[in-house]
């Protein structure tokens, strides 16, 4: 009972932000970090109570480790952007989202984290595994918000929501930004999943599911990068990619979970 009253808390603290779209005149202000901040709390401090127990390895697990991540990065990135922080009305209400499935999914198995690798160096290849769908899951978002302020200036139909999120330079230049980082963390992931297989298994690459996803994001915003500072690639096509890019690791990391912890469970 009072596992799933933290739970519950945690995912209460998340909806003051993903509100914070209907306030009058909404501005990076002292009730704008207020609300971040009741998230972060609520968040981080479930996430601390579930994995203090042990690293888990279940699919609420990695929907709450996902939303504690985006949080914290939001934070950083919203502190030193004038416009990041105008992608609140996006990226709040999905996290929120993630988080009601993440309470519902509670109670499916949460198998402990075992292996042949030690336990630090799992947690370390986790943890940047998470950092880089966080980057990623940022990225699309930053690449929605310039879609859709793009078709809002051309239709010339602007309204309070499309005033609110940045312009589409803004969003541009912080979605680069994201997939620089999220190129070497993804990089630095693979590189420490490999060596965890070796480890544990003696072979250096085992091309499952989750592999393989990662593999082909790698690749895909890699060329996207490319792209983008030799031709200046940008626009719809960008953000079909990085979408694309969204959907491979969304596929590789909770989708895999989802398949085995609930449909096959």
């Amino acid at each position: 009972m009072e596992t799933y009253m933290l739970r519950l808390s945690a995912l209460v603290a998340l909806i003051p932000a993903a509100l914070f779209v209907f306030r009058a005149a909404p501005k990076r202000d002292l009730v704008f970090w207020s609300v971040i901040g009741v998230a972060l709390v609520g968040t981080l401090s479930w996430v601390y109570v579930r994995q203090s127990a042990g690293w888990s390895t279940g699919i609420s697990t990695a929907l709450w480790l996902t939303v504690a991540a985006c949080l914290i990065i939001f934070a950083l990135i919203a502190a030193i952007s004038d416009d990041a922080w105008r992608w609140t009305p996006l990226l709040l209400p999905y996290l929120l989202v993630l988080a009601i499935l993440a309470t519902a999914w509670g109670q499916a198995p949460e198998v402990p984290l075992t292996g042949g690798a030690p336990l630090a160096w799992i947690g370390t290849h986790i943890a940047v595994s998470v950092a880089t769908y966080a980057l990623i899951t940022l990225a699309a978002v930053g690449s929605l918000a310039a879609a859709m302020q793009q078709r809002a200036i051309k239709t010339k139909a602007r309204t309070s929501f499309s005033r609110m999120l940045p312009s589409v330079a803004g969003s541009e230049k912080l979605v680069v930004n994201l997939l620089l980082a999220s190129v070497i963390v993804l990089a630095i992931g693979l590189a420490t999943g490999m060596a965890t297989q070796f480890l544990e298994t003696g072979n250096l690459v085992l091309l499952d599911h989750k592999t393989t996803f990662a593999f082909a994001v790698f690749a895909v915003l890699l060329v996207l990068l490319i792209l983008h500072f030799r031709s200046g690639l940008r626009g719809r096509a960008t953000t079909r990619v990085v979408l694309l890019a969204y959907l491979l690791l969304t596929l590789g990391y909770p989708g895999v979970k989802f398949v085995t912890d609930i449909l096959m469970a």
